[in-house]
């Protein structure tokens, strides 16, 4: 290995570790009140600001000391492989479940997911939605292979707690007061069928019915699903979730 690339993979250990290495330079003290010492702080501060601004709602929950010492915390164990310092923070919220000691209260951990869904949601590809006419005009023969595609932006949360009115409230506003959340499981669906993200809880045949249609099912597909949790008007219950996702800008039309 050549001495310049030796120097710049031990410049990279420095700044990772956000700490001068032994003998990295010849005056290492007086670099560090100079230009070294601005690359080794640099680092973590754009990472942390890069996870108060995908996480916008933890960050308010937690408070400033808190967040930072939790964006350390990430950062040590999930250093950045990203080209878009965008997505830094996709593990964030398995991070913190792995290990929710890290929180003061178990809930936050779903509050994160509602915050890189929503993020995620806002950055997904644009797509023309399905309407009420092209359902009209589908012939009743081509009913049973036809595919419905949810839009691109469509995330679907498996949540533990009911956050949502917690992260609502701070979302609005930082110094929003809010009750404690109460366990309950419960799908969040979130997405964006124009320029704001939507969400709202689905129920369980709801949601299968959704990753089914994510993963290619035909509305027979769907209405099979749906007969086996026993409803005996499988059809009518299909449609009327077709004619709710139209209305709600959840469909992508061709």
């Amino acid at each position: 290995m050549s001495t310049l690339a030796k120097l710049q993979e031990r410049f990279q250990t420095a700044v990772l570790a956000e700490n001068p290495v032994p003998g990295l330079f010849a005056a290492e003290v007086p670099l560090l009140e100079g230009g070294f010492g601005v690359y080794l702080r640099a680092y973590r501060a754009r990472l942390t600001a890069a996870l108060r601004d995908n996480f916008p709602v933890l960050q308010r929950a937690l408070g400033d000391d808190a967040f930072d010492a939790l964006a350390n915390a990430y950062i040590d164990e999930n250093p950045s492989h990203f080209r878009s310092i965008r997505w830094f923070g996709d593990s964030l919220a398995e991070f913190l479940a792995a290990a929710p000691e890290r929180l003061p209260h178990p809930a936050l951990v779903d509050l994160a997911r509602m915050d890189w869904a929503t993020r995620t949601a806002f950055d997904a590809a644009d797509a023309a939605l399905l309407s009420f006419g092209e359902l009209a005009a589908l012939p009743p023969e081509d009913w049973p292979q036809r595919r419905f595609k949810p839009v691109p932006s469509l995330q679907l949360l498996d949540l533990a707690w009911g956050v949502e009115p917690t992260w609502k409230a701070l979302n609005a506003d930082a110094a929003a007061v809010s009750v404690e959340p109460l366990p309950v499981q419960h799908v969040l669906l979130i997405w964006r069928p124009e320029l704001d993200c939507c969400w709202r809880s689905a129920d369980t045949c709801e949601a299968a019915i959704l990753r089914a249609l994510t993963r290619g099912a035909s509305f027979a597909d769907c209405c099979t699903l749906i007969a086996e949790t026993g409803d005996a008007q499988a059809a009518r219950t299909a449609a009327g979730f077709l004619q709710r996702w139209i209305a709600e800008g959840l469909l992508a039309g061709d």
